[in-house]
């Protein structure tokens, strides 16, 4: 009974940035909730390799390569699981980046990158699979935010980071808003540090695991796994009535 709530047999899941770290996990997650799923991301290779780890669960992949700072290649996307699978019933935005440096010294391409891949790609993606789902009154879609779209820092310069991460949470309440009257959801989780090729050096860092001890509650990055259960909730018919939230899994990090 319990497994029921949670089971996404039958659904179709988009899950952007799939080519490695959380976006692998999150298909992995859906995977094994039994939905179906179009992974897309630059690197078709290793979304190929991914492929044949979601498929030997029983569920069937697609697979697209997808920059999502090019609308047409969204458009494409969304298209191509319309003709594999005939609906969408979940997006993941995941894909992200970010970049070091100074807010002085920032340059307007590196901005650039940074609010278009993590900000205006979710933006487009959210709004061409939208148009999907408001035919079948019919949708989850599930942003990945950060803690720092709600918080700053004083260890790292990643002024882009933030106020991309930022204008997603507050992009969530807004498609939220919209869309709700479709049958449409939008919630967005904001991870804490997990590890991920983003961040796998700056982990390894003791400057950096002397930052965790000092600032996070539990004194540690996140687990592989710790944001799956948050995941398939929003993605399932339990979360039905919440929409236009931004739930930190951060061991307590924006609380404090």
């Amino acid at each position: 009974m319990v497994n029921d709530l949670f089971d996404l047999s039958g659904k179709v899941a988009i899950v952007t940035g799939a080519s490695s770290g959380l976006g692998t996990r999150f298909a992995k997650a859906l995977a094994n909730a039994g939905a179906n799923i179009t992974i897309v991301a630059r690197r078709i290779e290793k979304l190929e390799e991914l492929k044949v780890e979601l498929e030997y669960l029983g569920i069937k992949c697609l697979t697209v390569k997808c920059d999502v700072l090019k609308e047409d290649d969204i458009i494409n996307a969304v298209e191509r699981t319309i003709d594999e699978f005939g609906k969408i019933d979940i997006l993941v935005n995941n894909a992200g980046t970010s970049s070091f440096a100074p807010a002085e010294d920032m340059t307007r391409e590196e901005w650039d990158k940074v609010l278009g891949t993590n900000l205006t790609g979710v933006f487009l993606f959210s709004k061409h699979v939208a148009r999907k789902m408001k035919e079948r009154n019919y949708g989850r879609i599930i942003n990945i935010a950060s803690m720092y779209g709600v918080i700053g820092n004083t260890q790292y310069p990643v002024s882009s980071y933030h106020a991309s991460k930022g204008g997603v949470v507050n992009l969530t309440r807004a498609l939220a808003g919209e869309w709700a009257q479709y049958g449409i959801t939008v919630n967005a989780i904001g991870p804490g540090f997990f590890e991920s090729e983003m961040t796998r050096d700056l982990i390894s860092d003791d400057d950096f695991q002397d930052f965790i001890r000092s600032r996070c509650p539990m004194e540690r990055i996140g687990k592989p796994g710790e944001l799956d259960g948050l995941l398939i909730y929003l993605s399932s018919d339990n979360s039905s009535y919440m929409t236009g939230q931004h739930v930190c899994v951060d061991g307590g990090w924006a609380a404090v």
